[in-house]
Parts: structure tokens; sequence; C-alpha cells
């Protein structure tokens, strides 16, 4: 048993460099000049690779100029705002990051769950300081929760410390609906995602906003069908991925300062 652990591991630390040679090795143009890199950070709705199932991150790169600068999707299925950082997953990125580089961050759809239970990710709602000591069921290990807020609060200024570019977004929305009306997250992780990026001089994108407004426009009947698996309300298919992956270009492209307008390719060259 020991030596398999031993054996996996290994090939865990291969793969990880593995990726981070490729990630390097886009990193640079072809006169040898850096490029800056888009780091991309969230849940499976950002990145997922399962059957049928895409999440947005995992096709933004084709609105940019990758001969410009580098994407990056580091988010990963099941995390939420917490785990992403317990995990160590934020350190890595964190010393990944140069000057000039940007960071978008999506979080909230995992933050709901437990504190100690079952996978352990949830955060304490809201944005301020409070904290609570728990005991993972799974491990009897202790840890100090913190709020939403608190976790994005540290990604936003760990940023910034780099001399890189946080952008805050909101969750994607899920195929909820009530009186013809997409469920909105802005009395929870939107709003909270919102007072992040006012607290830290951060731009904002309100992401649930763009595509609920796009869903509302097809219709509840044609949404579920076209954006989103049979396997629940939350996953996006392929189409939905791009959807909302034009949400975030929308987004961007509406902001008084873009930090991507000089990278992002005009709607007619966008790549296939």
């Amino acid at each position: 048993m020991k030596t398999a652990v031993v054996v996996l591991l290994a090939v865990m630390s291969w793969l990880v460099a593995v990726v981070g040679a490729q990630e390097q090795a886009k990193a640079t143009s072809k006169d040898g000049k850096r490029l800056p890199t888009l780091f991309i950070i969230g849940d499976s709705t950002v990145n997922n690779s399962d059957q049928g199932v895409q999440g947005w991150g995992n096709v933004i790169d084709e609105y940019f100029d990758k001969a410009k600068i580098n994407v990056v999707n580091r988010a990963r299925g099941g995390r939420s705002s917490r785990t992403f950082y317990t995990e160590g997953l934020w350190d890595k990125l964190v010393t990944d990051l140069k000057p000039g580089d940007v960071v978008l961050m999506q979080f909230g759809h995992n933050d709901g769950g437990s504190l100690d239970k079952d996978r352990a990710r949830g955060s304490l709602k809201g944005t301020g300081e409070e904290s609570q000591e728990v005991t993972i069921e799974a491990t009897g290990k202790k840890e100090v929760v913190r709020t939403f807020g608190w976790y994005m609060r540290k990604y936003v200024s760990d940023t910034k410390a780099k001399g890189a570019i946080p952008i805050v977004l909101s969750p994607v929305p899920r195929n909820i609906w009530k009186n013809g009306k997409v469920e909105r997250m802005s009395v929870n992780y939107g709003r909270w995602a919102l007072e992040t990026a006012k607290t830290g001089n951060s731009p904002f994108i309100d992401l649930n906003e763009i595509t609920a407004e796009q869903y509302e426009k097809e219709g509840e009947a044609v949404v579920g069908p076209k954006y989103f698996t049979t396997k629940d309300h939350t996953h996006t298919s392929p189409a939905g991925a791009r959807l909302n992956a034009e949400s975030v270009v929308k987004g961007l492209r509406s902001l008084k300062k873009d930090p991507l307008k000089k990278y992002l390719l005009k709607p007619a060259a966008k790549a296939g």
C-alpha cells in the first residue's frame, strides 16, 4: 500500500511538473519576450472536462490573442473559496504570478456546504472578519474557517501584492427559475463578490446577471436543453460554457478600465 501511495505521489508530481513546463512554454512570445498571463480560478462551472460538460474557463482562451497573452485555467472542480486556499492551490498560483498578469476569480457555488462534514468546503456567510474553529469529521484535524469575503479579499490582496490585477466575478447562474425569471445570487454570493471588489478597489463583473439576462431572453424551455446537461441545474454543456465565456468577455468590455482590452480578439476574429 505504501509503495502504491509513493508511486501515485510521484506520478502526480510529474504531471504537475509537465503542466508547469507547458504553461511556461506558452508564456513566451516568438521573439522570446515574456507574455502576460491571464490566470483563472474557480470551481467546476469554470473548469470541467467531464463528457458533455464544460466550464467557461475551458473555452475563454478562444476570445484572446494568444500571441499576446497566455491564458491558464487553474480552476478546480469541487472547490470553494475556502478549499482553493486551504489545499494550497492558491499559494501555488501566487508563486507563478508576475507583474502585469491578471487573475479572474469566481467562487460561490460550493461555499454553502458543510463546514466540517462531507467534503468540508463551506465558508462562513458574508464578508466580515468573523471566524469559527471546526474539527473536520473525516480527518479529525482542526481548522479555522473564515467568511467567503475573507477568502476572496485574500485572493485580491495577494494578487495586487505581486503587481498583478485581480478581477472579481459573481458566480454563473443555475438553471433555476421562478415566474419566468432566473434565480439570481444578488442577495448572497453575488452581492458578497461585489462587496469584495469594492473593498479591494478591484474591477467587478456581474457574470450572474449578464448570463441570467441572456437566459431570460431565450426562455426557460430553451435554456435547459441548450445550455445545461441532464446531470443537474448547475453544470453547463459546451454551448453553455461558451455563453458564459461570452458573458465574461461582455463584462470585460464594459469595464471603464479593462486591463485585458488590448488582448481580446475582435468579435469577427474569434478563434475557432
